[in-house]
C-alpha cells in the first residue's frame, strides 16, 4: 500500500514540475516590419510569405485593400512551490501576467503593392 501511495505522491510531483512548451514565436514585430515593407515596393505576395495571411481583410473609403495584423500575446513569470506543498506540505506561489497587443494594417494600391501601412503596439 505505501509503495502505490508513493508512486501517486511522485506521479503528482511530476506533473506539477511539468514545463508547457511556449508557443512559436511571432515575425510580426515592428523590427520585422520595419526591415520588410517599402512603400511603393513590397508587394501583398511579399507579405503574405513574412507574415502569413491576415486576420482581415477590408476596403478603406477609396475602394483601396487594407490587410490587417493583429497579434495578441500574453505571459506569466513567477515561482511556485508544487512540488513543496506535495512534499512538506508548505509552499506558494506568486506570479505577474502582462500581455501585449501588436496591431498593422497595411494599404494596397491597385497593382496589389503596398501604399501605406501603421503600426499600433501596446504593452498592459
Amino acid at each position: 500500500m505505501k509503495k502505490i501511495l508513493l508512486v501517486g505522491l511522485l506521479g503528482f510531483f511530476a506533473m506539477g514540475c511539468a514545463s508547457v512548451q511556449p508557443a512559436q514565436k511571432s515575425n510580426l514585430t515592428v523590427g520585422m516590419v520595419n526591415k520588410t515593407i517599402v512603400k511603393g515596393q513590397t508587394t501583398q505576395n511579399d507579405i503574405l510569405q513574412t507574415f502569413g495571411a491576415p486576420n482581415i481583410i477590408t476596403k478603406n473609403k477609396s475602394g483601396k485593400e487594407v490587410w490587417t495584423y493583429d497579434k495578441v500575446s500574453s505571459g506569466s513569470s513567477g515561482t511556485s512551490g508544487y512540488g513543496t506543498v506535495l512534499i512538506a506540505g508548505v509552499g506558494g506561489s506568486s506570479s505577474s501576467t502582462s500581455s501585449q497587443a501588436f496591431t498593422l494594417m497595411i494599404t494596397f494600391n491597385d497593382n496589389s503593392v503596398v501604399e501605406d501601412y501603421s503600426m499600433m503596439s501596446s504593452a498592459f
